[in-house]
């Protein structure tokens, strides 16, 4: 069977005992080291911990050690052990960091974890926890947490940290290993899952102690300690209103109006009879078709006193309100009468749908219209919405339910298909839309990490004296899938200067062996994600020919970008449309982007024969590709194959055709 690894460029080493004997650092050179590279730190710590009784526990007490280890005045301990030989050091400061962390994780890691020593950092009301990885991630977890902290730290200065066996014995000697040798042995002999050695499986969101998901704690006892402190407060403000009676009250506020003067604006917000409602055919017309052009739909838009409390809620959410967002959502209330999308009965529950220029806002509650006075059976979801255009506002979220989600279409859609991504073979089924744009409730793509399926929507429409509005006319249609936000997700292929439509077999083959990677950007506020295949290889042997395929996410505010390479051998019988190998990931930046379209991306591949090979290929402007490192070899071309020994590691260099050099995607 052909196995895959990552290859991805060696960073530049910087291991304790490059400075002179006793050569001092100072504390501020120590503080700039700890603030550039903190999330490295963090992610070292957590990895070098032993289990904690939660994640979240683990990743505060990584947090704990990292911001601990800065040293609090000049003196011995800012000096580096001298290295006998070698070059230059190209960081001290992060060197000296890196020792005091993993001295201190070290330290930890011998004592009980629900007798730290000082408090850890605490976040009130959350639970935070890294995200969940793949199952390669959840083994190689398992298989550190099986071994010593001595030997966990050797596994990660030589694996994460790219340090040789001499550099990686010294550190944990200045670390205070007893016997780092043995430590060293400990980890050559633990059992791990194919692939843990290379740096992708190390540098993934699981062990990423700085990329973190929020979850509440317990409310019920929140909610007890916080009727206490209310009524403590209550008592102080009354207290504090009595003794300032006699004065000027609570006196100036300088340019600010009291709190009981009246806002225009925000009076006009919470009026239904000021809401925006656009026309039935305003869209036909629209300079731009977007949400604004959509008219007000549903058997509920004429309900004045659901939409005022629609609107109050949204001002002024109660207590036990839940309110989701997408990131770089702000979830205040509108500046002034937002627009009328949508108000009806969806299934089990009543919902409106607001856009108000930056975001699409929906409001749901019970069918009876009955609330308790703290706003219980209430919800409120937020979603950036500004700058979108008629491909990235064909549909809307109005309901999950059981597994299933139902959409509101846009008034140009003229058709809406279920499609499988991993079937792209299989035709799509039609899927009803009702007369008010509501489809009929279509499968969810499942949150558990299963992967046997992955429904999209292909809808079609035509804006008359729109040529661009709908790409492609009425037959092409455009993709979309749900990522468990308002918005779905517009999937599309091409290069990355001009992306489209996934129309042909081979941007639907593509996305079938890249579907399965979608979890990745779940709940980021994805805007759309585009794959595109940069190159193809003809593998050794005869046994056939590979794509390397470059996916970049973009998102609705712009950061928060993510992109991968992929390296798709053909399929094994009987899997013509199995999931293709993960070789680097980005996040942020402009790596696969219009900005960036240069990519440069190797891996460790194994033949049927049981060979191990190093391939590396490059985009149309890559004329040259140079291997150092544990493998060597040149081409002239933009494709590399150079036989390699399992587990080796290599540095790729491209060269470029106007002159200059790009490093692989990392």
């Amino acid at each position: 069977m052909e196995q895959q690894h990552a290859v991805t460029p060696r960073p530049d080493r910087a291991s304790v005992g490059h400075a002179d004997e006793g050569e001092p650092i100072d504390v501020e050179q120590a503080e700039a080291a700890l603030v550039e590279h903190y999330p490295r730190l963090a992610r070292l710590a957590y990895l070098v911990l032993p289990p904690a009784p939660t994640r979240g526990r683990r990743v505060l007490a990584a947090h704990a050690v990292v911001q601990r280890a800065l040293p609090r005045r000049p003196g011995p301990g800012l000096a580096l052990p001298a290295q006998r030989g070698g070059a230059p050091a190209v960081d001290p400061g992060y060197a000296l960091m890196r020792l005091r962390v993993l001295r201190a994780a070290l330290t930890a890691g011998r004592r009980w974890w629900w007798r730290p020593p000082a408090p850890l950092p605490q976040v009130w009301g959350l639970r935070l926890f890294p995200r969940s990885g793949g199952a390669d991630e959840l083994a190689l977890d398992q298989a550190l947490s099986a071994l010593s902290g001595p030997a966990r730290a050797a596994f990660v200065l030589r694996d994460l940290e790219r340090l040789t066996v001499q550099e990686t014995r010294r550190v944990l000697e200045a670390a205070g290993v007893a016997d780092a040798r043995e430590a060293l042995a400990e980890a050559d002999g633990a059992v791990l899952p194919a692939g843990s050695r290379d740096r992708a499986l190390l540098e993934s969101v699981e062990f990423d102690a700085c990329s973190l998901q929020a979850r509440p704690t317990d409310l019920i006892r929140r909610r007890q300690h916080g009727r206490a402190a209310l009524a403590a407060g209550v008592a102080v403000l009354v207290c504090g209103a009595l003794l300032g009676l006699p004065g000027e009250g609570w006196g100036p506020y300088g340019a600010a109006a009291p709190p009981y003067a009246r806002n225009a604006a925000a009076e006009a917000a919470l009026d239904p009879a000021r809401l925006t409602v656009s026309s039935a055919t305003a869209w036909k017309s629209a300079a731009r078709p977007d949400f604004s052009a959509w008219p007000a739909r549903g058997d509920r838009t004429a309900d004045k006193a659901l939409l005022r409390r629609a609107l109050a809620v949204w001002a002024r959410p109660g207590a036990r309100v839940p309110i989701t967002s997408t990131p770089g959502t702000p979830t205040g209330p509108a500046a002034g009468p937002p627009q009328l999308l949508f108000a009806g009965v969806v299934d089990h529950a009543v919902v409106v749908l607001f856009h108000d220029g930056l975001r699409v806002v929906r409001y749901a509650e019970g069918v009876d219209g009955r609330q308790r006075g703290d706003g219980a059976g209430a919800g409120l979801d937020f979603a950036r919405a500004d700058g979108a255009a008629a491909d990235s506002s064909g549909a809307l979220v109005v309901g999950r339910t059981q597994g299933n989600v139902r959409y509101l279409t846009a008034p140009w859609v003229t058709s809406v298909q279920l499609v499988d991504l991993l079937k792209p073979d299989t035709a799509g089924q039609p899927v009803a839309v009702g007369a008010d744009g509501l489809t009929a409730p279509v499968p969810a793509p499942r949150a558990d990490g299963t992967c046997s399926a992955w429904p999209a929507l292909r809808v079609g429409g035509q804006l008359d004296g729109q040529p661009d509005g709908v790409p492609g006319g009425r037959n092409a249609g455009e993709l979309l899938t749900d990522l468990g936000e308002l918005s779905p997700a517009r999937l599309t292929y091409g290069p990355p200067d001009a992306p489209g439509a996934v129309s042909g077999p081979e941007g639907r083959v593509a996305w079938a062996r890249t579907a399965c990677q979608l979890p990745g950007v779940r709940s980021q506020g994805v805007r759309t994600v585009n794959t595109w295949r940069f190159a193809q290889q003809p593998l050794p042997g005869g046994a056939g020919v590979a794509s390397w395929l470059c996916t970049r996410a973009e998102t609705w505010r712009g950061a928060g970008s993510r992109a991968m390479a992929q390296f798709q051998a053909p399929a094994p019988n009987g899997q013509p449309y199995s999931a293709g190998s993960v070789t680097a990931r980005a996040d942020g930046g402009t790596a696969c982007g219009p900005r960036m379209p240069r990519v440069l991306s190797g891996v460790l591949w194994r033949s049927t024969g049981g060979r191990w090979w190093l391939l590396a290929a490059g985009s149309e402007q890559i004329t040259s590709i140079t291997a150092s490192g544990g493998v060597r070899g040149r081409t002239s071309g933009r494709l590399l194959a150079v036989p390699a020994s399992a587990g080796a590691r290599a540095d790729l260099t491209g060269g470029l055709a106007g002159g200059g050099t790009v490093r692989a995607l990392r």
